[in-house]
């Protein structure tokens, strides 16, 4: 299984090699490298692609030697299909990657809980969200959509001088995201970085899928644009429930060092009252933490 590695690190370079014009050199002097980012950082394939590798192998040399086991090879092949698609599905997985669902415990934040906002900017919503947070003197990770940065270009720039950190959350939050090929799927992530960089003149360090959802081809385009999968411990669901209590006690259940917490001033469900439901939420949330002694700190405080 070990002689598969060298195949399988050469289909995804050359998957990223394809997407090279999509993707620049993270050090390269268009992108003008405020964060002082140097390479690519380094990666090879996880042990569920080399399993997978090795039952492809295995079902083809099966099938080739006993033509009449056919059927079998075909129901493994079919049912590595099935796990490597869950996996892609489970977004706090790792087996498709490193992902921060929790801020790292060697990470030196004592008693630090980060609050991740999706879906923004918001011309309605964040402004409201960044004068709570500065009322409570908290800041947060702001995980942006590439168009929405490019299209309200001043509010990003507000968000980012107030001192919160803006993330990429893709160019334009496709909700087939995890069905894109290596081209597509770095094309989004890669003009989302572009786009936040020439807006805030600071480059993202961390990725959210859409939904939290993706594909084997994630992690090495990742690697290559020097950016980590984050995606939460708790989420309130707070697009779809406009119930702001119930949002609160799924995000405040067992509030602990090291949580990462989501939540949405894009895209934000309104209570009966018509008021986006965050609004509703964050100060809650920011008392709670207060309470229990933990604080709000971005995810780069955590690296």
């Amino acid at each position: 299984m070990v002689n598969l590695g060298t195949p399988l690190g050469e289909f995804f370079g050359l998957a990223l090699r394809m997407t090279h014009q999509d993707a620049p050199e993270p050090d390269s002097p268009q992108q003008g490298n405020n964060d002082g980012e140097g390479a690519s950082r380094p990666w090879s394939p996880l042990p569920l692609l080399y399993a997978s590798a090795a039952v492809h192998v295995g079902a083809a040399a099966a099938a080739l030697a006993r033509p009449h086991v056919w059927p079998w090879a075909l129901g493994a092949v079919a049912a590595n299909h099935l796990s490597v698609a869950a996996a892609g599905l489970w977004p706090r997985s790792q087996l498709l990657g490193p992902n921060w669902s929790r801020l790292p415990a060697h990470s030196g934040v004592a008693a630090g809980v980060a609050i991740t906002i999706d879906d923004g900017p918001d011309p309605d919503v964040t402004p409201q969200v960044l004068s709570q947070l500065a009322e409570h003197r908290a800041h947060a990770t702001f995980f942006c959509v590439g168009v929405r940065v490019e299209r309200y270009s001043d509010l990003a720039r507000e968000i980012v001088s107030r001192g919160h950190h803006i993330e990429n959350h893709s160019h334009r939050h496709r909700h087939n995201f995890s069905l894109l090929g290596p081209g597509g799927m770095a094309a989004e992530i890669s003009r989302a970085q572009d786009s936040i960089l020439q807006v805030t003149g600071s480059r993202p360090q961390f990725f959210r899928a859409p939904a939290g959802l993706r594909n084997p081809f994630l992690d090495p385009i990742l690697a290559r644009l020097q950016l980590r999968l984050a995606s939460w411990t708790r989420r309130g669901f707070d697009t779809v429930n406009a119930n702001a209590d119930t949002v609160y006690r799924r995000l405040a259940n067992s509030l602990q060092d090291g949580d990462i917490l989501l939540l949405h001033d894009g895209n934000a469900a309104r209570s009966s009252n018509g008021k986006p439901v965050i609004l509703e939420v964050l100060p809650r949330l920011l008392d709670a933490l207060a309470a229990k002694r933990l604080r709000p700190v971005t995810l780069r405080s955590a690296l």
